[in-house]
């Protein structure tokens, strides 16, 4: 207030200063989230992944730990109880030749899940460097990988394998896994090649390559850690075709030898019988069912939260 509109010995008020309002505040005490622990964060919500993870913890439990489940020798079979009911001591019964159907069908999963698992790993590695190789690379080295892939790509997987396995008189699981690994391996390579063209000229590589970072750090540092995210997915899916291809060569008679505990060895062994209105079969072909979907469930879930597009909001 001016001096000459004051009265004597009036004092003067003066308001004590506002304090600033903070508006839209952003707390930065902590690092962002960065891509996989976004994804994570993401995943730990969804139901389809908590019920898959369960799941897929139980086979894995089952395959390396079977005598958890049973007592009974997937291998000692004995006429004597051939074709018996469920009960306490049998709780699926018996097969024709007197073995425990339940125990066959627990130890019948390490086969077909092992055969599975170290096929998509091989593929995953195979596929997923070719293909970041020929989208990065680009020219003949495209070109070339490109084609062979479409010729492997064009033949299906169970004729392939059908036709390659005849050729050997004696298999085992290593031998399933080489001929699926080998005509399975063109879907990942082509995933992988297409998000490697996506970020191949991003910013962040070409900044890369004015810092003079070579093509094989730029390659290795920046792009693969970028395509990793739906190769993931693609060779989780892919996991649950390959259990299937073994159990269908194994039904079929070509794929692991006879005396073999598989899934798809005690399906075939087991239809003759279903006509007498004794479903045997029934047994390891819902473990196989119920296996394969929870591999489908896993990759439908990673792929919901490792792509940016599908992530609802």
């Amino acid at each position: 207030m001016p001096d000459d509109l004051c009265k004597p010995g009036q004092e003067r008020f003066v308001a004590p200063p506002a304090e600033p309002i903070v508006i839209d505040a952003v707390d930065d005490s902590f690092a962002p989230a960065g891509f996989w622990r976004t994804a994570w964060l993401n995943l730990r919500r969804r139901p389809m992944f908590l019920l898959s993870s369960a799941m897929i913890l139980l086979v894995i439990l089952v395959c390396l730990f079977p005598g958890m489940f049973t007592d009974h020798s997937p291998h000692a079979c004995s006429a004597d109880n051939s074709l018996l009911g469920v009960s306490g001591d049998h709780w699926f019964g018996t097969d024709v030749q007197g073995c425990d159907i339940f125990s066959r069908t627990i130890y019948g999963a390490r086969a077909s899940v092992e055969v599975g698992v170290v096929t998509a790993l091989i593929v995953f590695v195979v596929g997923g460097i070719l293909g970041v190789a020929a989208g990065f690379a680009g020219g003949w080295l495209d070109v070339l990988i490109s084609r062979v892939s479409d010729v492997f790509f064009a033949l299906p997987l169970i004729l392939a394998a059908i036709v390659i396995l005849q050729m050997f008189p004696e298999r085992n699981v290593w031998t399933v896994v080489a001929v699926l690994a080998a005509f399975g391996w063109p879907t990942t390579a082509r995933i992988a090649r297409s998000a490697t063209l996506s970020v191949r000229n991003a910013e962040f590589i070409t900044a890369s390559r004015a810092l003079g970072a070579s093509r094989l750090r730029i390659m290795v540092a920046h792009v693969m850690p970028n395509v990793l995210g739906p190769v993931i997915v693609i060779a989780t899916i892919s996991l649950g075709v390959f259990i299937v291809a073994e159990a269908t060569l194994s039904y079929l008679g070509i794929g692991l030898p006879s005396t073999a505990v598989s899934w798809g060895i005690d399906i075939s062994s087991g239809q003759n019988l279903l006509r007498a209105g004794d479903p045997i079969l029934l047994y390891p072909a819902g473990a196989l069912a119920l296996t394969v979907l929870s591999f489908m469930m896993m990759g439908d879930a990673l792929r919901d939260a490792l792509d940016p597009k599908a992530r609802t909001r």
